[in-house]
């Protein structure tokens, strides 16, 4: 109930605040017609650790209608920085960087989901990787393999290794679907192993990782598909209202019909 009354309260206090919060947005080009499921996340504010994610899809007249429910979701301890996705490189501001603490705020593609299970729950489309004893995920600026996904020779592994590997036990990381900052090209230290994964309490921030309760990810993890070229959009209630218009993104009043 908690969690209902927070993600209400956050919801309107967005769709409240729209005609004193609208700034000139620069110039940028819309998400493409390809893009046909979006993730939007919006913080309160920057320093926010806590929000709330909307699922919505594209159809072929362009509009995006909201699909689900409105879900409460947990960003990093020091709230959001601008990252470096597919928009918000150029944004004014404070960049994201390696052990800031903060979640990387912008316009993101999805990678591959990487598991513990054999395979994706039943319904799912979209690639999956099975996290084995040999797979790492470096986040040392000066490691050559830094945020990137990279397997290991075991037999005789790097000195890094023990610190980077992937598969750690850890039920956080059941399924962890990669978020695609500073992928293209990899800036070292601008950060690194950004994922949608689950929470670990429902308070618990994370280093810059956006978490959730595991059946809201099972839900995202089953509805993401490959040919709808999903993106991820996370920011501040004020930068939303800024640059929807032109990053072709839903409509703040309203922000989309919900299907049943």
């Amino acid at each position: 109930m908690k969690s209902l009354l927070l993600i209400g309260a956050l919801w309107a206090a967005f769709a409240g605040t729209i005609s004193a919060a609208v700034r000139t947005a620069p110039m940028a080009e819309p998400l493409g017609a390809e893009v046909r499921q979006l993730i939007l996340s919006i913080a309160p504010d920057w320093s926010s650790s806590q929000g709330a994610l909307q699922r919505f899809e594209r159809g072929a007249d362009g509009q995006w209608t909201m699909v689900g429910e409105i879900i409460p979701v947990l960003y990093g301890k020091r709230g959001l920085a601008w990252g470096r996705g597919v928009r918000g490189d150029d944004e004014p501001g404070v960049r994201k960087r390696e052990g800031d603490g903060r979640t990387p705020a912008g316009a993101f593609a999805l990678g591959v989901i990487y598991g513990n299970e054999p395979h994706l729950p039943d319904g799912a489309d979209f690639p999956y990787h099975q996290v084995t004893a040999v797979d790492a995920w470096p986040d040392d600026p000066k490691n050559p393999f830094y945020n990137r996904y990279v397997a290991v020779d075991t037999s005789n592994p790097p000195a890094w290794f023990k610190s980077q590997r992937m598969r750690t036990g850890d039920p956080a990381y059941r399924w962890r679907v990669e978020i695609r900052h500073n992928a293209d090209p990899i800036e070292p230290g601008a950060g690194s192993a950004t994922f949608f994964h689950i929470r670990r309490g429902e308070t618990r921030p994370t280093s810059g990782c956006t978490t959730m309760a595991e059946p809201a990810l099972r839900e995202l993890v089953i509805w993401l598909r490959t040919a709808a070229t999903p993106h991820y959009v996370v920011l501040p209630r004020i930068e939303y209202l800024r640059l929807w218009k032109s990053w072709g993104l839903p409509s703040p009043e309203p922000v989309g019909q919900q299907k049943q």
